[in-house]
């Protein structure tokens, strides 16, 4: 971590109101701490190390004598501890006059991707006298935001999923005119070969899926479970991939389609209320250029909409997630359901919005846009479905 990095945080944590950020990480315990401190470094660590950044002053790093290296490439005063006692004496001792510092905390456990404190750990700093506050916001400020060079990366990126879906009901359709058979697990297997074949890469498959499997929204095809896809079947395919380069950034895209000329009037019904649902969080987003916008606001916009049209209980998770160099990543998720994400749309960060209704065992519709909060608006990144598509059209 370089100084200059260090001076916006501490110029954060003032304007904040906070006296430091805490960092301490036991085996990987926390994520955040490992990859914002360490990084890609593969260095031995099986001893807690602790980081302190206080709001003025130099930071500190408090390791085991046995592993003197744990945070090697980290600006700050080095102190070493072997016995338990010593490393409580020199935490008291660092946060002394401190009253309110940033941890990976949530309230109550609330967003489970900030909750890695301990809490025994918890109890030792306020019985210090410190109050905990979450790091949440200066963890999407410090690590998801996006360069102009990565989100040009994800722009690249986006333009080959989206092709690859074109692609993927394009094999549908020549398939079916021609009489051949295309089963699930085939055509997810055609569009990873597109988007591998075009500098893509991807921690795992694309989705696809047909009529009962669409209503799981993680199903995963394979040789075994795989349907063959046929004429008037709904189809969705859900892609994510990122180009090999580093610090390249993800796109994540569903589509749906019906393997038809003109469709169903109950599939169109369903997928109009799913697209109103994703436009109305989308909307809600938009706000954040006027005001402060949380996560769970988005959620609640989007479910709002499809709980009015009676198919609330089938939408059955947060309705977007963070999208930086993992899919999945640590800033705000658009949440009021699985958990309530109080973190805030901050400028120059990238998410999902993809709301889904899912009828267990008959079918299942998702619509699935990437947004980025650039300095002069709130904006959809590539292109937005607006009807189910007509594969055999």
């Amino acid at each position: 971590m370089k100084e200059d990095l260090i001076g916006e945080i501490q110029l954060e944590l003032a304007n904040l109101g906070l006296d430091g950020w805490l960092f301490t990480s036991f085996r990987g315990s926390d994520p955040i701490a490992e990859s914002f401190l360490r990084g890609n470094v593969e260095t031995l660590t099986t001893r807690r190390y602790f980081y302190f950044i206080p709001t003025k002053g130099e930071p500190l790093k408090i390791l085991h004598r046995i592993e003197p290296h744990s945070l090697k490439d980290v600006c700050g005063k080095e102190v070493f501890y072997g016995k338990w006692q010593e490393w409580q004496n020199i935490l008291a001792e660092a946060l002394k006059g401190k009253r309110k510092i940033a941890a990976q905390y949530s309230p109550e456990g609330i967003i489970p991707a900030l909750s890695r404190l301990d809490l025994g750990l918890g109890e030792f700093l306020r019985n210090l006298g410190i109050e905990i506050a979450s790091s949440g916001d200066l963890v999407a400020k410090f690590t998801v935001v996006l360069s102009n060079e990565m989100y040009e990366s994800h722009l690249r990126a986006l333009k080959i999923l989206e092709d690859s879906v074109f692609y993927g009901f394009g094999v549908v359709k020549e398939a079916i005119l021609n009489s051949r058979q295309i089963d699930e697990y085939s055509l997810q297997q055609k569009l990873f070969e597109f988007i591998s074949s075009r500098n893509l890469t991807t921690n795992a498959p694309p989705i696809v899926a047909i009529n009962e499997h669409a209503a799981d929204p993680h199903f995963e095809p394979t040789k075994e479970l795989s349907k063959t896809i046929k004429k008037e079947d709904v189809l969705l395919i859900d892609i994510w991939a990122k180009e090999k380069n580093e610090n390249s950034i993800y796109a994540d895209i569903t589509w749906c389609g019906i393997v038809d000329k003109t469709g169903s009037e109950e599939a169109d019904k369903i997928f109009d209320i799913v697209l109103k649902g994703r436009d109305a969080g989308f909307k809600k987003a938009e706000e954040c250029s006027l005001r402060d916008v949380c996560g769970w606001e988005v959620d609640r916009a989007t479910r709002d909409v499809i709980e009015k049209e009676g198919y609330g209980e089938y939408f059955t998770h947060r309705t977007g997630h963070s999208i930086f160099t993992e899919d999945h990543a640590d800033g705000a998720n658009m949440d009021d359901f699985e958990t309530r994400d109080f973190r805030k749309l901050i400028p120059n960060t990238l998410f999902s919005i993809e709301p889904g209704i899912y009828i267990k065992g008959k079918i299942g519709f998702r619509s699935e846009i990437d947004v980025f909060i650039a300095k002069d608006g709130v904006r959809i990144t590539g292109k937005k479905q607006e009807k189910l598509i007509r594969i055999l059209e």
